[in-house]
């Protein structure tokens, strides 16, 4: 397994809030089977494994939106596609089986284009019910004290309680 860790920040647009504290956290092939590591198939187990338990499979809504009350995670189980991050001047993440997307909450995100078997595994933190909010100035604003009152999960939905995990390093309050 050969997991390239990428993370970054994404700015306000004035329409979605984004999160001003802690990155997008963007796992390149975190359940992609080699070399005996974990397959696609294995990113649902994982995620509730790792107390990110309400959890969906389906597809990314196509239109912009947020969660201000949870952080949420993505892992493609089938296809490939584009997802954005952040909004407008956001990042186009492309995504295939085994990659895996951590949202911090206030985060823009929505499904540019992607294949017609794309299946998503997405899950919240500790049984977290998100909300879902569209692009809305008076909205984003609204829920920025929401945003900054949403806690760091217990585990990294990946790597679990592992202090060496991404999430551990790179979500600090």
């Amino acid at each position: 397994m050969d997991i390239q860790v990428k993370s970054f920040f994404l700015k306000e647009d004035g329409q979605t809030p984004n999160n001003p504290t802690l990155p997008v956290i963007f796992y390149q092939n975190a359940f992609d089977g080699e070399d005996g590591g974990q397959s696609p198939e294995d990113i649902e187990g994982a995620f509730k494994s790792h107390g990110w338990t309400t959890g969906w499979t389906g597809d990314v809504h196509d239109k912009l939106h947020y969660h201000s009350n949870t952080h949420e995670v993505l892992g493609v189980r089938r296809g490939s596609g584009t997802i954005l991050a952040g909004g407008d001047s956001g990042q186009r993440l492309d995504v295939k089986p085994g990659d895996v997307i951590l949202l911090p909450a206030g985060t823009g995100h929505m499904k540019v284009d992607s294949s017609d078997d794309f299946e998503v595994i997405g899950a919240y933190p500790d049984g977290a019910e998100p909300n879902r909010i569209e692009r809305d100035p008076a909205k984003a604003a609204q829920a920025k004290h929401t945003i900054s009152n949403v806690g760091i999960p217990q585990q990294d939905p990946i790597f679990g309680e592992d202090d060496q995990s991404p999430m551990r390093h790179k979500w600090v309050k």
